[in-house]
């Protein structure tokens, strides 16, 4: 393979393919213009990695350079950051619930019980998703629920009401907020951010006062 065509761009295209598929949809999970991503997935076309079909392109799995890109991807980019970037380019219906979702409307500034030798990604995925869902983290190894390193776990869902924040799906802050209060004392520091950052009326006042 060309050394011009290891880029992130192509790195992103083989991550988010799938065994049949079209440009348009890898331009959209990929986030990137049709354009380049034509440019780059004929570039992939000439490498023998896609063939061609009507209105699409096939992934051709048994390619040499494709099982070592994949290979190098499992076995350089598993850490926590992959595990969240990697939903973005699946193209499914999904949102961070629970302890994520408290992590992301606290800008990061809550997290609690995890740790590289455990932690859990806590999501929401569509039902019509998860055999897709399923296919990814078995190209990519990742782990689903094996409760040790880091891991989704999964609560599949007929539907999901997710909103955008910081370039992930998460629930509602409202729902969130729920989650906190029925935890309250392993949330309670996070619901004191979520009553300043947002100015939110919440009962609750956990800071130690400071004496002099």
């Amino acid at each position: 393979m060309k050394i011009e065509t290891i880029n992130p761009h192509v790195i992103k295209i083989l991550i988010s393919l799938r065994k049949e598929d079209s440009i348009s949809s890898i331009s959209k999970r990929i986030n990137l213009s049709y354009g380049w991503t034509n440019k780059w997935v004929n570039e992939l076309i000439k490498e023998g990695i896609l063939k061609k079909k009507w209105r699409g392109v096939v992934l051709n799995e048994e390619n040499k350079s494709y099982k070592k890109i994949i290979s190098f991807v499992k076995d350089n980019l598993k850490d926590i950051n992959f595990y969240y970037s990697a939903l973005q380019l699946f193209g499914i219906d999904y949102c961070l619930t629970k302890t994520d979702a408290v992590y992301v409307w606290t800008e990061g500034g809550y997290n609690i019980a995890r740790y590289k030798e455990y932690y859990p990604i806590f999501i929401k995925i569509k039902k019509r998703d998860y055999l897709v869902f399923l296919e990814y983290c078995k190209r990519l190894g990742l782990k689903v629920n094996p409760n040790e390193g880091v891991f989704y776990v999964v609560e599949v869902v007929e539907d999901i009401n997710a909103v955008k924040k910081n370039n992930f799906y998460v629930e509602s802050l409202e729902k969130t907020i729920d989650f906190m209060q029925e935890n309250i004392y392993n949330f309670e520091p996070a619901l004191e951010m979520i009553k300043e950052v947002y100015n939110k009326k919440l009962l609750i006042k956990y800071k130690e006062v400071n004496y002099l």
